[in-house]
């Protein structure tokens, strides 16, 4: 008998805590989950979407809500609370998509997040 089909979980947040992406990957692929994560950093100076102009930074945020499309969760890095412009247009169109949310630090969800319909953001 084959082994059920892990769960996709994507990453979200900004690319300014690359170290919470990594670690995030790291202990949810170890977990079993199928990890969906940012490809590139576009906060980097030199090789980043954003340094690579709009139009680039434009269809990096486009793939990744096809990412969240694919997930069966969404996991948001907000570290130190901390959820950005992108990050917030995600996690809502994760939300639209009755897709499970979850925080990084649970107890900083920014307060308009925060008022989401019950059961969508993962809390108990």
């Amino acid at each position: 008998m084959s082994e059920p089909m892990p769960k996709i979980v994507c990453l979200c947040g900004t690319t300014r805590f690359m170290d919470a992406f990594h670690e995030a990957g790291w202990q949810l692929t170890l977990d079993g989950y199928i990890v969906l994560t940012v490809g590139v950093c576009k906060h980097a100076a030199d090789h980043g979407g954003e340094a690579l102009g709009d139009d680039v930074a434009a269809r990096l945020d486009e793939l990744h809500l096809r990412k969240i499309d694919l997930a069966e969760w969404v996991f948001v890095l907000n570290v130190d609370g901390y959820v950005g412009d992108s990050t917030r247009r995600e996690v809502l169109y994760a939300y639209k998509h009755n897709k499970l949310v979850t925080y990084l630090e649970p107890d900083k969800i920014p307060l308009d997040l925060a008022a989401t319909p019950p059961g969508k953001d993962g809390a108990t």
